[in-house]
């Protein structure tokens, strides 16, 4: 008995969504009920501004993941470009991107 066709797997679950951070640089990303069995990978990406802004998960679970966004500013010590303590950046807008394990 024959047969005929191509496998394709299935896609993993997306889920993609924006937070803007509050004023302890916190952004939280709440994931739909039943969305991942398991924590999913995540990326995250921050919208330009001022200074040199970074991002980190803080905790990532398979209902919600939360950011941090640090900002810092560019300070020029005898000539030379460095960066200043981090600071909580409020007010930004953080995008994620999260796929099933």
């Amino acid at each position: 008995m024959g047969t005929a066709g191509d496998y394709e797997a299935p896609q993993r679950r997306q889920e993609r969504a924006t937070a803007v951070t509050g004023a302890n640089g916190v952004a939280t990303f709440t994931w739909p009920a039943g969305a991942f069995a398991a924590p999913p990978v995540v990326t995250l990406t921050v919208e330009a501004g001022d200074g040199f802004r970074s991002v980190r998960i803080a905790s990532n679970t398979a209902t919600q993941t939360t950011a941090h966004v640090l900002v810092a500013a560019g300070v020029t010590l005898l000539g030379i470009g460095v960066l200043a303590v981090g600071a909580n950046a409020a007010g930004v807008t953080v995008h994620a991107h999260a796929v099933a394990p």
